[in-house]
């Protein structure tokens, strides 16, 4: 008979429950549900958790329905792993299991006082600081655990019984699903944000370009750990849900993908979509979004054309600290994933900025994928094996680069202009609601 695995992924944009199939990773069915978030003040980025947890629920039950519509049986689901938004915080109730709040979501940049003075303390109040761990008991945090590994089981929805035996943030689960598992192999995960990690194995290595050191995974309790180096860009995909909801630029994203290919460039136009801050390498968390470069003949479709050309330079930028850390061998190609990386032309536009091969995975959701192969490969599950170890399981599609590449080093060059233009003090400054009242209200 053949086994199956589950795998949550709790996102940004949505919630979603999906079913693989084990011994060839194939994606076997799945359910989605949209999820909102609301800014209740500027830099504040919150969402409900009570519908975070109801809508993935509800996306495990209509996805089981669907899985046994196709004439298999619950049964025959081994083990669910789980992979969510990271940074994103939420605080329970123990007793009650209620969040005493909204989820402050990882793009919200209220901790922004905090971090500022966390990193103006001098050094002799570091150990001050490391006791007190910005003043949270640290029973009230999680237990750390191996990446797979039995946790526990459910005991409602349709998978009762079933043991949760894999987490993962989603960009590691990306990157667990994308292979990357040998040193010096980078994926690149397309969604709400963009985020690019570097496996640098069992190696800690401390960034000089502006990039996060991070733990990649650890696949059991007697697993060794595997580390990273991660490039992250806040606003990617949410530009692009930006440009629908807030200005009407089309009714779905087909329609958004249409218009940036109807013009063969965008004009002149620039797009920084620094929205909640610019993060690696520049890590300018007062900057705010730019459209520059505007004249009469701009249109919607520069407009759009450019925000997908925006996305592709800030990953450009990633690549090149990547690149220009010491003792990191150039990559040669990208290995690519996520809701974006459906526009062929954006693929193709980043192949031609990075000028190295931008592998596309043919199955997009290698996030959720990752999940599943930790769940599958724990002790007491083990149904995985065989696939975590094939390379290229899943297959690609490959973008080569076909631009002359002194064009795009001039393009990116002003690219990383419009950047540092979208970060410099000044610029921010008048770009702040407060001096605006100031310089137009009498």
């Amino acid at each position: 008979m053949t086994n199956f695995v589950g795998a949550i992924d709790q996102g940004t944009s949505s919630s979603r429950f999906l079913i693989f199939e084990s011994n060839t990773g194939r994606l076997v069915t799945y359910h989605q549900t949209e999820i909102p978030r609301f800014a209740p003040q500027q830099g504040l980025v919150e969402q409900d958790a009570k519908i975070l947890i109801s809508s993935t629920l509800t996306c495990i039950d209509q996805c089981v329905e669907k899985f046994e519509a196709l004439g298999f049986s619950v049964s025959q689901i081994k083990s669910v792993g789980i992979t969510n938004q990271r940074e994103t915080f939420i605080a329970w109730d123990k007793i009650t299991g209620r969040p005493l709040y909204n989820a402050i979501v990882w793009m919200d940049t209220r901790s922004r006082p905090a971090v500022e003075e966390f990193l103006s303390t001098k050094k002799e109040e570091c150990e001050k600081i490391r006791r007190i761990f910005f003043g949270i008991d640290v029973q009230l945090l999680p237990e750390i655990r191996s990446s797979s590994e039995i946790y526990g089981h459910f005991v409602t929805t349709k998978l009762a019984k079933i043991p949760i035996s894999g987490i993962l943030g989603d960009q590691q689960a990306a990157l667990v699903g994308q292979s990357c598992l040998r040193p010096g192999e980078a994926k690149c995960t397309y969604g709400t944000g963009c985020f690019l990690l570097f496996n640098t194995g069992e190696k800690i290595v401390h960034s000089t370009q502006g990039l996060l050191t991070t733990v990649g995974y650890k696949l059991g309790q007697d697993s060794p750990v595997v580390y990273a180096m991660e490039g992250s860009i806040a606003i990617t995909g949410a530009c692009i849900r930006w440009l629908r909801d807030n200005l009407g630029f089309g009714k779905n994203y087909g329609e958004l993908v249409q218009l940036a290919d109807s013009v063969d460039n965008t004009g002149g136009v620039f797009f920084v979509p620094a929205f909640s801050g610019l993060f690696a390498p520049y890590w300018k968390s007062g900057a705010r979004g730019l459209i520059c470069g505007l004249t009469e003949f701009s249109t919607k479709a520069h407009i759009t054309r450019a925000a997908y050309e925006g996305v592709a330079f800030q990953v450009k930028d990633i690549l090149d600290a990547i690149n220009n850390e010491a003792g990191v061998v150039p990559l040669c190609s990208l290995r690519v994933d996520g809701g974006m990386t459906v526009v062929d032309s954006l693929m193709r536009m980043q192949a031609d900025f990075l000028g190295i091969e931008t592998l596309r995975a043919k199955m997009p959701e290698t996030t959720a994928l990752g999940a599943a192969m930790a769940a599958g490969f724990a002790k007491g599950v083990d149904v995985w094996n065989p696939f975590l170890e094939q390379e290229d399981a899943i297959g690609v599609d490959v973008f080569r680069p076909t631009m002359d590449q002194k064009g795009i080093k001039v393009g990116a060059g002003r690219a990383t202009r419009k950047m540092e233009e979208c970060c410099s003090s000044k610029l921010v400054k008048s770009l702040q609601k407060s001096d605006l009242q100031e310089q137009f209200i009498p």
